[in-house]
């Protein structure tokens, strides 16, 4: 279970990005295509409204970002100064270290609290008691986004999930660290892949340089 939950916030990041892409991608086109002068293609396009498309590439990016923190706490991508915690004893440096990771995990964790009761209040719980018949009340039905019509409580769900995600990310780093003392490094000069293609090519090359030597040996000897 845990391996999967690993590779959660590729995944979100992933689809909201490659689905942003598509969005834009064809809103665009969209545009300037109108602007051939064929009256019936024109008429054509602007029976697809795409008004909703700006308003949906914005909220994905909200849910890109959220998403995207929890991935730099396991990733180890975010910026931090240590430069004073470096220069402590080692036993001090390792309970700042620890001091710090708990207090992001309380922070994210407050975040993710009052997230979900602004959620709930905003509109979620009017939602879910509509949704299983439950007595209504004077519950708030809660706003809805100005293009895309969806209640707004969908799109802010995302500070409570991700939020939620940070604190585990955290309380995970710290139970990683006091175990090991290692902390989750990023090498932003590594590029995925690269150094297996790079042994790749060396191979490639000590290969044809060989071949090249055993064709010249039987041609009559090395010149």
């Amino acid at each position: 279970m845990l391996k999967y939950l690993d590779h959660l916030e590729e995944w979100i990041i992933t689809f909201l990005i490659g689905a942003a892409t598509i969005v834009i991608a064809v809103a665009v086109t969209r545009r300037y295509l109108m602007g051939i002068p064929v009256p019936a293609f024109q008429d054509w396009l602007l029976s697809f409204n795409m008004a909703w498309a700006q308003e949906l590439c914005i909220y994905m990016f909200v849910w890109m970002a959220k998403f995207g923190a929890a991935y730099g706490v396991r990733t180890g991508i975010h910026v931090g100064v240590d430069v004073l915690i470096n220069r402590l004893p080692e036993k001090w440096c390792k309970t700042s270290v620890l001091v710090g990771l708990a207090s992001g995990a309380f922070f994210t964790c407050t975040i993710a609290v009052l997230g979900t009761r602004f959620v709930w209040e905003n509109g979620m719980h009017y939602y879910l008691f509509n949704l299983f018949g439950m007595e209504m009340g004077d519950l708030y039905e809660g706003p809805i986004t100005p293009d895309l019509e969806w209640p707004t409580w969908m799109v802010y769900l995302a500070i409570p999930l991700g939020s939620s995600l940070m604190c585990f990310r955290f309380l995970q780093v710290a139970w990683s660290f006091a175990r090991t003392g290692e902390l989750p490094h990023h090498d932003h000069s590594h590029v995925e892949g690269l150094d297996n293609e790079t042994a790749n090519a060396t191979e490639a090359l000590e290969e044809y340089e060989e071949h090249k030597f055993e064709e010249q040996t039987e041609n009559g000897g090395v010149k």
